[in-house]
């Protein structure tokens, strides 16, 4: 089951067989001829020729990035064995010679994406690299050795979110039967004091990982006696507040970042922080959005007035009147720039910023895939290595 084949000329086929789980740490013996016919229709059959093949895993791991494919192997047996062979595709750039990343516990090799024999394939959705570790010599056609070949590839999606400036956003005005006009601001200052703000003309803001971002939030309105609540803040890498890659700040009224910190303010204000954190993969942007609200103080049952709700909690909202809270609206602001510093510059600038929320999202940037295969005559190899997504 699951074997294909398929003819690259005239008389030459490649036959390809997946394995399943199932098959796991178990060899099978794969078995064919070869046919063919003359002119005068004869059919002439080669003798049956059989190649065992071992299903097994190693730990592989492959890392893509904007410029580069890394890939390590743990050395198993057949690894070692064939360790002086091993080679890219290209094996005659010195610059891709394995030796020269690889450590006692794993081969180890390091390529541009246009060097060392990658190739480039495409689909509807991406642009696929792919390059391969052998033991195989390509000026052969023929091997009588136990031939190793570890197939890997980085697919980068062909789309994407741009961000399309670096414009400080102005104050959001909306209007509303029962609180007519009504202002919301959202500023980055460059100390929990919040006396001074980060001027609009310094967009995008420099950010430093682990350092704190101090932000403000506040609502101007002409109608006295209201209050402002922030029900949620999230960060993306875009200009878009429904991009599908964002970390949580505040959900439903709570904190879910741990390294938020809530500072005294006026009920028209909303004064926090958080440790700067950077998304993983190629993005050096990130920008804040939230969404906020405005109520008449004092009005039992107003979203304001309930505060935190969790996922889990059993409080139920009272139905509110019309003019008890406004609709939540959306406000953002950003982007902060991630600035790339040593270990030695750990101590960033006045406006303490950096994100240091580290997270996995699925194929952020580039998905890397593995295959593994090995060929011998013989039984028991060691094993083949699992598929690994980035």
């Amino acid at each position: 089951m699951g074997i294909s084949k398929r003819q690259i000329s005239t008389d030459e086929y490649i036959i390809n067989w997946t394995p399943t789980e199932n098959e796991l740490n178990d060899h099978f013996p794969i078995c064919f001829v070869s046919e063919a016919r003359d002119m005068y229709y004869q059919v002439f059959q080669s003798e049956p020729r059989c190649v065992i093949v071992d299903v097994g895993s190693d730990e592989t791991t492959v890392t893509c990035n904007e410029t580069t494919i890394t890939v390590e192997v743990e050395k198993s047996y057949l690894i070692r064995h064939n360790e002086g062979k091993l080679h890219l595709n290209d094996f005659s750039n010195a610059s891709c010679d394995l030796k020269t990343h690889s450590n006692t516990t794993h081969l180890v090799a390091v390529m541009s994406l246009n060097t060392c024999g990658t190739t480039v394939e495409e689909d509807e959705n991406n642009i696929i690299f792919k390059n391969m570790i052998t033991s195989g010599d390509p000026t052969k056609i023929i091997s009588r050795q136990n031939d190793v070949e570890i197939v890997f590839s980085c697919a980068f999606p062909k789309r994407t979110n741009l961000t399309l400036g670096f414009k400080h956003k102005n104050p959001y005005i909306f209007t509303e039967k029962g609180f007519g006009a009504f202002t919301f601001q959202f500023e980055f200052f460059q100390s929990q004091r919040f006396r001074k703000q980060i001027e609009s003309s310094t967009y995008p803001v420099e950010v430093y990982l682990k350092q704190m971002i101090f932000m403000q939030i506040e609502a101007t309105t002409s109608i006295p006696n209201t209050e402002l609540f922030v029900e949620s803040c999230k960060a993306t890498p875009y200009d878009n507040p429904n991009s599908r890659i964002s970390y949580t700040i505040i959900e439903n009224g709570c904190v879910r970042d741990n390294t938020v910190v809530i500072y005294n303010s006026s009920k028209s204000q909303f004064r926090f922080g958080m440790e700067a954190f950077e998304f993983i993969g190629a993005h050096e942007e990130v920008y804040i959005t939230c969404s906020v609200l405005l109520c008449e103080t004092g009005v039992r049952g107003s979203r304001c007035s309930q505060g935190c709700i969790n996922s889990n909690s059993r409080n139920l909202r009272v139905k509110r009147e019309a003019a008890a809270q406004s609709s939540r609206h959306t406000i953002s602001q950003g982007p902060l720039h991630l600035a790339k510093i040593s270990d030695s510059q750990a101590s960033g600038p006045s406006l303490n910023m950096g994100l240091n929320i580290i997270f996995v999202v699925g194929c952020l940037l580039a998905c890397g895939v593995v295959i593994y295969r090995s060929r011998r005559s013989k039984a028991k190899y060691q094993p083949l290595p699992t598929f690994e997504t980035d």
